[in-house]
């Protein structure tokens, strides 16, 4: 009788394990609410008493998983470390996602019910037509740069003998934000304008100056200034795309290579039938990943221009919609409809992975 007692999954003694972790979950965080004026202490006591309790928590739950019978166990315990993941995921995608469909269908103000208004301006106003457009040239062009230079840079520096600092240049702006992107080619594409005395502190008009032409206000040219642009997503993706297509390579096997060359191929030949059909897949992934960053694309055309001289974007006017003009409606409507344009791209990777059993 005392072994059974003192086994931890005793009803008794699971009883009290979460009585005890409720007292430490209960009482960290009424003690933190008197921790306001000690900001460092608290901060300390935050993280200690976060972990601490975060990982209490688990240890209980799994011990009562542990008393469930065999049939239901393994279920039980894929609930107890799985369940919190998928509840904060849908408490913070999928029921915004609901609420977004909701305010599809009303007015500015969320209230009035004027059912497919909004979809209507998202799909004939001629803003929303021009942001459109662009994301499609973004989708495009855009997508296409980052995968084709970052595939010539993996396969060419993989045959270098400073291949690790040719890749660390490469991929080094990945470590920069977008936003900080969108400030140091600001600096880039910099124009002073006419005048005497006025030199210019771009490096682009700079260059122009300096081989005899003229400086020109790059971001306000209408069309091409969307090109400027897509340059900065090019500088910052081809890194991560020529990091992944690089171990792609790697992974194939070198006899395949040896072969080909005793046949008589050379180094085109070799690449377009033995390395591109290898690395397919992962030439696929890396394209279908860095096309969702392009249509959900923000921070590079607020920083840059607005959105304005044509350069708008769909996340941008939803921004301007929603926190501009307070139309959240309208708002939600475009989250909606970039929503139902990202659902495809995200099955057809889904779809991909499973192929390749990853998820096996």
């Amino acid at each position: 009788m005392s072994r059974k007692i003192s086994d931890s999954r005793h009803p008794i003694v699971l009883i009290l394990m979460v009585i005890v972790t409720a007292a430490v979950l209960i009482g960290g965080f009424l003690l933190l609410q008197n921790m306001q004026e000690m900001k460092v202490l608290m901060t300390i006591f935050a993280v200690l008493w976060g972990v601490g309790s975060v990982a209490l928590l688990y240890y209980v739950l799994n011990a009562i998983a542990q008393t469930m019978p065999r049939k239901i166990r393994s279920a039980a315990v894929a609930i107890v470390f799985a369940g919190p993941a998928v509840l904060i995921l849908f408490w913070a995608l999928v029921l915004p996602t609901l609420r977004s469909l909701r305010l599809s269908f009303m007015g500015a103000n969320g209230k009035n019910f004027i059912f497919l208004d909004n979809y209507k301006f998202v799909f004939t106003d001629p803003i929303m037509l021009e942001s459109f457009r662009n994301n499609l040239l973004w989708m495009i062009f855009g997508t296409s740069a980052c995968v084709i230079l970052g595939l010539i840079i993996a396969v060419l520096a993989d045959k270098s003998r400073h291949e690790k600092l040719f890749k660390s240049l490469i991929f080094m702006p990945m470590a920069i934000s977008f936003v900080g992107a969108g400030v140091i080619w600001k600096f880039i594409y910099a124009y002073k304008g006419e005048g005497i005395n006025i030199t210019e502190i771009g490096l682009l008009n700079a260059i122009v100056t300096g081989l005899g032409g003229e400086a020109q206000a790059w971001l306000l040219v209408p069309f091409w200034n969307n090109f400027l642009l897509i340059i900065i997503m090019v500088w910052l993706q081809t890194g991560y795309a020529m990091v992944i297509l690089s171990s792609a390579i790697k992974a194939i096997p070198e006899e395949l290579n040896e072969a080909a060359r005793v046949d008589g191929a050379n180094a085109f030949r070799i690449f377009f039938s033995i390395t591109i059909p290898n690395i397919l897949p992962t030439i696929i992934t890396v394209t279908t990943t860095i096309l969702i960053f392009s249509l959900k694309l923000f921070d590079i055309v607020r920083v840059m221009t607005g959105g304005n001289f044509g350069t708008n974007v769909i996340a941008n006017e939803f921004y301007l919609r929603q926190f501009t003009y307070g139309h959240s409606g309208q708002a939600s409507a475009i989250a909606v409809v970039l929503l139902l344009v990202i659902i495809p791209v995200i099955t057809y990777n889904l779809r991909q992975f499973r192929q390749r059993k990853v998820f096996k």
